[in-house]
């Protein structure tokens, strides 16, 4: 499990300058305009670089959109990985897990959009770097918890509840609130993860003994 974020290659000073530069007009439009706004000729004018320097830093509109969203991804790991409990350590795995779908409801609900883009290619849809730690720190969660069932299969199945155009569906076509959605997603967690009582079974496993 990473313990601090990789180290990333290093820039020339006017490189990276012009990096940011674009990142920083990406940010603004995308609050003005959407993601549907989000594109190479407004990103260049507004941010007065021609627009073969874009091309030259991220290669396409994905790849710009993609920055974007490992931007965010980044900063939701270091709030797993070192943040204030209950998202961070320090607190019980089974607040964290609860405190893990609060926090990326929220997220979505700010940022869906542009999570729903990234998730949006059938080919990376699933197997993309941040999904993979996120599976990750559910699994290592769920097993500190003392869940017994699988949780490899466990861990698609909470991060299917949290995919972005679903979440975005239920809030703003549904109209579900915040409240409602966090709330749950806590009911959901505490259910599932919940000690099996003695005498029953999970499924795929054997009745746990009565206590003599």
């Amino acid at each position: 499990m990473l313990t601090r974020p990789l180290p990333l290659p290093s820039e020339r000073a006017d490189a990276a300058r012009n990096r940011e530069i674009l990142l920083t007009t990406a940010r603004r439009l995308l609050e003005r305009r959407g993601v549907d706004g989000l594109t190479m000729d407004a990103v260049a004018r507004e941010a007065g670089l021609g627009k073969g320097t874009i091309f030259r830093r991220f290669g396409s509109r994905g790849g710009l959109m993609q920055a974007l969203i490992n931007e965010i991804e980044l900063d939701f790991q270091r709030q797993l990985i070192s943040g204030p409990p209950p998202l961070g350590p320090g607190a019980a795995p089974i607040d964290r897990l609860v405190a893990f779908g609060r926090e990326r409801i929220r997220l979505i609900t700010r940022q869906g959009d542009l999570i729903r883009a990234a998730e949006e290619p059938p080919e990376t849809r699933y197997t993309s770097p941040p999904r993979a730690a996120l599976h990750l720190h559910l699994r290592v969660l769920l097993k500190q918890s003392d869940f017994e069932g699988d949780t490899q299969v466990l861990a698609f199945t909470l991060l299917a509840a949290l995919d972005a155009a679903l979440v975005l569906h239920e809030h703003r076509e549904a109209n579900i609130s915040l409240d409602r959605l966090a709330n749950g997603w806590e009911e959901l967690i505490r259910q599932v993860v919940a000690p099996v009582p003695s005498g029953h079974a999970r499924p795929g496993g054997e009745a746990l003994a009565e206590p003599v």
